[in-house]
């Protein structure tokens, strides 16, 4: 968007190998589509499966309760190739990771300059840090905001439609299903297969279950390698142990429907992130700017991590154009705003994870999380957007 404003802008990826099948499923709103639009990219239906039936499945499998809402289904790879078609790929550098050392003197009401790890140094009007849950820019702006571990995990995955049974194909792949456990949420939904192919049998299903996971008993044990290593910031997919995969899937045979089993059953490498947390006194601190999940990172239940991020970026990009004299001003409406918003998304998340409380302090407490079980509220409520705040 600031490109197509005529600001001259360069992208530091850190990671420097092809990014397009990291991450998984993404739940679109139409916030989202209008945002991609303003950045020049053409988004419809067809980037995605568009699904107008939601269930909830009962533990034998039937259905518990139903739901008519549209909705379309996406893979963050899809998004992201789009994404990057649209901007020039000489203003896109991979492998460059942003060191975070500053001085005091490299900061100005001017300017700011950015360092790299290589020893690049670019100096700007604006640095954005658009880096996620571990943001590098937030830890050094706001080093006492961290990410709050929620008290639960999120295993993930994806099936080849061809693999999946033909009955199992008939519940699940025109739907968006759930399963509620005691304490426990699982949710899935068809996205199209590699490189966006979404012809018949070339399809993905995307599964997320939600499971407790104690901070220094299970989590650590699921975060500890089979050579001993502990991953404190997230286990690469590959490390994770073989028995906590074995465990996992006889967990699904014991308590979810058969469907949802046989696709934990399915996934050839499930993988885990834990829940968190994170919110900021602020998204700006001078020329410094914080978007999307690096400042307010909320849980994934309203399904609105992409979208959030795409409206701070329309708004930001907004405002600098408005005032294109003084950024300063811009940053500061751009501050009030998206903070209201991102604690708003961030206290609704946390509601809609309320499912997922093993213990209460309060009566209202109890009855919130109670509200929040019930397969209608489920259905009505997760990954679509909360009313206006």
């Amino acid at each position: 968007m600031l490109h197509r404003a005529g600001c001259d802008v360069t992208v530091h990826e850190r990671i420097g190998e092809a990014l397009s099948e990291r991450g998984a499923g993404i739940a679109t709103h139409d916030e989202m589509f209008d945002a991609f639009g303003r950045a020049g990219v053409a988004v419809n239906d067809a980037i995605g499966m568009a699904v107008e039936d939601r269930i909830v499945l009962a533990r034998d499998g039937s259905f518990a309760a139903r739901h008519k809402v549209r909705q379309v289904m996406c893979s963050w790879g899809s998004l992201l190739a789009l994404l990057r078609a649209a901007f020039p790929g000489d203003r896109y550098f991979a492998g460059t990771e942003f060191s975070g050392e500053f001085s005091g003197a490299e900061q100005s009401g001017a300017g700011i300059c950015a360092r790299f790890t290589d020893g690049t140094e670019i100096g700007c009007d604006l640095l954005i840090g658009a880096d996620g849950i571990q943001s590098t820019l937030r830890r050094l702006y706001w080093p006492a905001c961290k990410p709050v571990y929620a008290g639960y995990i999120a295993w993930s995955g994806m099936v080849e439609e061809a693999r999946v049974s033909p009955a199992t194909h008939r519940t699940l792949f025109s739907r968006y299903a759930f399963c509620q456990p005691p304490g426990e949420h699982m949710l899935g939904y068809a996205i199209a297969g590699a490189d966006g192919d979404d012809r018949p049998d070339r399809q993905r299903y995307n599964i997320v279950w939600y499971r407790p996971a104690e901070a220094e008993g299970e989590l650590r044990r699921l975060m500890t390698d089979a050579e001993g290593r502990h991953h404190p910031l997230g286990i690469p997919p590959g490390l994770i142990r073989s028995e906590a995969v074995d465990e996992l899937r006889a967990a699904a045979r014991a308590n979810l429907a058969p469907q949802f089993a046989e696709m934990v059953g399915l996934v050839e490498t499930p993988f885990f992130q834990s829940i968190v947390d994170t919110e900021v006194p602020s998204m700006v601190s001078g020329r410094a700017v914080l978007l999307g999940d690096a400042a307010f990172m909320a849980r994934p239940h309203c399904g609105m991590g992409v979208t959030k991020a795409a409206g701070d970026a329309v708004l930001l990009a907004e405002l600098i154009a408005a005032f294109p004299g003084d950024i300063g001003h811009a940053l500061q409406i751009f501050d009030a705003e998206r903070c209201r918003y991102g604690r708003y998304i961030a206290a609704h998340s946390r509601r809609l994870g309320s499912q997922m409380k093993q213990s209460y302090a309060s009566e209202e407490e109890r009855i919130e999380a109670e509200y929040y079980r019930r397969p209608e509220t489920c259905l009505r409520e997760i990954s679509l957007p909360p009313d206006p705040p």
